[in-house]
């Protein structure tokens, strides 16, 4: 325990943590820095913040305010105490919607408070790309922006009122003397604030002391927003609220290059714009290389467009003011898209740059640190083939895109931060961009604030006396630093605490290839940029990542959270190795349902890494009992297919159920699924073959012992589409429990057997059809990972969903399902590897009413069932399978295809589930 968090707690302090797992969550934030702090504190209450304060001054601890941590700039990290308002201090307070405004607390989730004034036809204008996480106090610490400033304004255009802190305890607004004594400052220095102050829309850096002036009413609110909680700690506020314009039309413009698209800007800017966004290729060719070559919607030509949003009440105009635009934009083609379900993929690619472009065009790991600078939206074209010439001669490859129509640029660079001298080329770099960005008359930050990667550098936008003014006001607010120190006064240097440069290397020999990574786990756990989408509310917005973390809503348990802990394994030391409790901790409540795999922009694979240091911390080593159990389950299935009845019978007796479930790990209010009588392999063998093109159906262990009711509609289905289906001479298992309870050694001997059983088919033209979508996703994406060679990359390509196979089929008609109600619940695996959308097409034209539910079932293989994650395993489901089912009206069919999710609707909801091959088998029946 540290010395602050034992104070913390003896002063009743509820939720204090100073353990190495919360410390090393906390150490970062969406950063390239690292900063270890003392104590992470959850408050509950505004009574607990003062408490916290209290305790901070007596002992001249650091405080940092902290959102959703997702700040860019190292702005949301400290070396004290860690003021986590996202956890409960995130209720929206009031809406008035005749004043339109909200009083929200300052964890509240910017969505959130979206959902809420949406009733009320209103909205929070500010919008930045993580708008799904992101908190109304972050967006004030930093002064947050997004796509829609031009409609909209900054975040500090729409604040109207703060509930702030001081060091000492006060209610700034109320009984406070800072505003006394800095309106005296403001007067004494009113020719540098009316000088270099709000020269523009995006000038962000420093304190904004505009807003100050006598002739802006000396606005103490508008002027804190963007201090980055330097000053005081803002515990709630009260927004505006605005109306959105009942039509939004989107013109897609496209330029020969980004500098041609910037310099049309002014031109653009002439049509009231409510957003201006600007691509080009190199983001679009990272986003089809992570999702695929449809990822992208068609373009217009060009290799850079912006994304001009005109709106209004009055469709008329609004139309006449696009065809204006798209007349005196000078593109070479353009797009416009009125219905905004088409728009939203176009508007996707935008929103999720921040995470894809944390690989460069290079195919390099790609840093924050320069990623938000701004200038006069006139200079933008002209700053932009600047930036593009200073890039190549520091050797960095770069993947702009952002706020053109503001002027405002995002990029993240490939800084060579982990090689000899990497920290100084970064610093080398910065200096030299943040001279060209003054030389245009630019703010360093034009909307992320300055943290600890730009602070240090104001010294060359500002004069001295300003930078004196900047010190003056601090010592006002926070004469001992004790508030968010190391960010605007007396910063810590630009190249100082760089978490990627502080890493290990890996000396052990990976079990794992890492394709994406080059063979490197230190550069496939620093994917993780921190930008936090496994913080969003799925439930909400659809998707997998992150489970865990909507059931516990701790960061411990994110997708990020585990991040931070296995790079703190690699750069700090508190969780010093594969075994470090720290480690293990952070990783228990994963349920390697791979959902960050596909859903994490930055391509995170949790469930691998999870897999590597549990193979890593039990190599050689006595393993916890369920990986014996059910990390073998294929093997203890196969020895129970020869006395079913048997082994049944043993696993229904009360008292030897019990014993054998604890001696298994297993959870005691768990089922324990039924061996089925007769096999599907025992059952095929007696079957007369078809005629028709071959296929090999693969035939997995769950199929096999368990369902094999889903293998025979699945020989039902693919003979009527004229194939004919056979499985290999021998068992074949693709080693899927081994591989998530990290035995990968016996894992690839498993599946490199199968692989070569699966490889003479394919050498025949066969295609291999997986069932089970866990089993399936491990021939499609794991096998390559764990095999490494031509036979698994061959296997791999050829395998298919029974969807997949059936989409890809000449003359190919599903049977009617029309009149049928589906509840889908779409298998984790299935999303994030091979992916839902030929099931969903597939049960489209069969006429079902399909209700596709997103996130987990909870079960995930083993996770539900083990000791320890029954509660959790619970919550997971439900936050969308149990609702679902307990709303299901009769007649509604729960469509699973995978084992894990049937056997959690059976145990929790008494809900039977069909494989879709079950559903298409007896829709093809003859009907009486």
């Amino acid at each position: 325990m540290s010395e602050v968090g034992d104070r913390l707690r003896r002063v009743g302090v509820a939720e204090v943590f100073d353990d190495a797992t919360n410390r090393a969550m906390y150490a970062s934030d969406a950063s390239l820095y690292r900063v270890v702090p003392q104590a992470v504190v959850r408050p509950r209450a505004e009574d607990e913040v003062l408490t916290v304060l209290s305790v901070c001054r007596d002992l001249g601890v650091p405080l940092t305010a902290r959102g959703a941590g997702t700040s860019v700039a190292g702005n949301a990290i400290g070396p004290g105490v860690i003021l986590d308002f996202s956890r409960h201090m995130n209720k929206i307070l009031d809406v008035d919607a005749a004043a339109r405004t909200a009083t929200v607390q300052a964890g509240t989730v910017q969505s959130v408070l979206q959902a809420a004034a949406k009733p009320h036809g209103l909205r929070f204008g500010p919008d930045p790309s993580t708008h799904t996480r992101c908190t109304i106090g972050g967006m004030i610490g930093n002064n947050s922006c997004g796509a829609r400033t031009l409609g909209y304004g900054r975040t500090s255009d729409n604040v109207v009122g703060l509930r702030a802190l001081t060091i000492d305890g006060r209610s700034l607004f109320d009984d406070a003397p800072q505003p006394a004594a800095l309106q005296t400052l403001i007067g004494a220095n009113l020719a540098v604030a009316r000088t270099e102050f709000g020269t523009f829309g995006r000038q962000v850096s420093g304190y904004a002391v505009e807003h100050l002036l006598p002739e802006h009413g000396f606005n103490l609110t508008e002027f804190l927003v963007g201090s980055e909680g330097t000053l005081a700690v803002v515990t709630e506020a009260t927004v505006k609220l605005v109306a959105d314009p009942t039509y939004r039309v989107l013109v897609v413009l496209g330029y020969p290059d980004f500098g041609t698209a910037g310099d049309i800007i002014p031109a653009i800017l002439e049509f009231k714009p409510t957003a201006c966004e600007g691509i080009d290729s190199r983001i679009c060719d990272v986003v089809r290389s992570r999702r695929g070559p449809d990822a992208v919607p068609p373009l217009p030509g060009g290799t850079a467009w912006l994304m001009v949003e005109i709106a209004g009440d009055d469709l008329g105009e609004v139309r006449d003011r696009v065809a204006g635009l798209v007349k005196a934009s000078e593109a070479v083609d353009s797009l416009v898209v009125e219905d905004p379900v088409a728009a939203a993929p176009l508007w996707r690619i935008r929103e999720d740059g921040a995470g894809l472009a944390g690989r460069a065009p290079s195919g390099k790991p790609a840093h924050a640190g320069w990623e938000d600078s701004a200038v006069p939206p006139a200079k933008i074209g002209a700053y932009l083939r600047d930036f593009d010439a200073l890039c190549d001669q520091h050797g960095l490859s770069n993947m702009p895109y952002g706020h053109l129509g503001d002027g405002c640029v995002h990029v993240r660079l490939d800084f060579p931060l982990a090689s000899s001298g990497g920290p100084a080329k970064f610093r080398a770099f910065l200096e030299d961009a943040a001279d060209l960005v003054v030389s245009y008359g630019g703010s360093l930050s034009g909307e992320h604030g300055d943290g600890r990667a730009r602070s240090e550098l104001l010294a060359r936008m500002y004069s001295p006396a300003a930078m004196t003014l900047f010190g003056q006001i601090k010592q006002i607010f926070d004469p001992n630093n004790l508030l968010n120190p190391g960010n605007l006064v007396d910063p810590d240097p630009v190249d100082a605490n760089i978490r990627v440069a502080q890493a290990r290397p890996v000396r052990t020999k990976l079990a794992l290839a890492y394709h994406s990574d080059h063979g490197d786990f230190n550069q496939a756990v620093h994917r993780c940029t921190g930008v936090g989408k496994c913080r969003a509310d799925t439930t909400v917005l659809g998707g997998v990542m992150c489970p865990s973390y909507l059931a516990t809503r701790d960061e411990k348990d994110s997708t990020r959270g585990r991040a931070r802990v296995l790079q703190e394994m690699l750069d700090g030391d508190l969780a010093p190795s594969w075994r470090s409790s720290t480690v293990h901790e952070a990783l228990d409540l994963c349920l390697s349902c791979k959902g960050c795999a596909s859903d994490c922009p930055t391509g995170i694979d949790m469930a691998a890494y999870k897999s590597e240091v549990l193979h890593q911390s039990y190599k050689r080593r006595l393993r916890p009992r369920s990986h014996y159990s059910l990390g073998w389950l294929p093997r203890w299935s196969r020895l129970a297919a020869h006395m079913p009845r048997l082994a049944n019978r043993m696993t229904t007796l009360p008292g030897i159920r019990g014993l054998a479930l604890r001696l298994a790990g297993v959870d005691s209010r768990r089922s324990i699924p039924a061996f089925a009588p007769q096999t599907f392999r025992q059952w095929f063998a007696s079957q007369k073959r078809p005629d028709g093109k071959p296929v090999l159906l693969f035939i997995d262990s769950f199929t096999d012992h368990f369902s094999p009711e889903v293998g025979k509609a699945a020989v039902e289905v693919l003979t009527a589409a004229g194939y004919a289906p056979s499985i290999t001479t021998k068992e074949a298992c693709c080693g899927l429990t081994w591989i998530s309870t990290g035995q990968l050694d016996a894992a690839r001997r498993i599946l490199g057997k199968t692989a070569d059983q699966l490889a003479a088919a394919v050498d025949q033209g066969m295609p291999v059809v997986g069932l089970e979508p866990s089993c399936t996703g491990v021939l499609r994406s794991d096998i390559n990972e764990l095999l490494d060679n031509d036979t698994a990359r061959k296997v791999s390509a050829a395998t298919v969903t029974v969807a997949e196979l059936l989409a890809r089929t000449p003359d190919y008609a599903p049977p009617s399902l029309e009149g049928v109600r589906v509840i889908a619940q779409p298998h984790c695996h299935h999303h994030a590897v091979m992916g839902w959308e030929a099931d969903a097409k597939l049960l489209k034209t069969a006429g079902a009413t399909v209700k596709r539910l997103g996130g987990c079932c909870g079960l995930a293989g083993n996770f539900g069932v083990e000791q320890g994650h029954y509660e959790v395993s619970v919550k997971v489901a439900e936050q969308q399978l149990l609702p679902a089912l307990d709303k299901a009206e009769p007649g509604d069919i729960l469509l699973a295809d995978g084992f894990s999710c049937r056997t959690q609707a059976a145990d929790l909801a008494d809900t039977p589930g069909v494989h879709l091959v079950q559903l298409l088998a007896e829709a093809q029946k003859p009907k009486p």
